[in-house]
């Protein structure tokens, strides 16, 4: 999955900025852009354990 995510993020970041320098900017498209980026974002930090993982477990005991 991760193999996946990584090069969407990459070309949607690229699409982004490639929008950014065109003489007509489409809103729209950067807006998508900036989403599927947030997105991608959301779905790789989720794998991410907290810092206060361990800390909760060891209260817990």
């Amino acid at each position: 999955m991760k193999k996946i995510i990584f090069p969407i993020m990459l070309l949607a970041i690229a699409v982004a900025f490639y929008e950014q320098t065109a003489n007509e900017k489409n809103v729209y498209v950067t807006v998508v852009a900036i989403a599927v980026f947030m997105f991608g974002m959301m779905q790789l930090s989720a794998k991410t354990p907290s810092k206060n993982q361990e800390k909760q477990e060891e209260d817990a005991e």
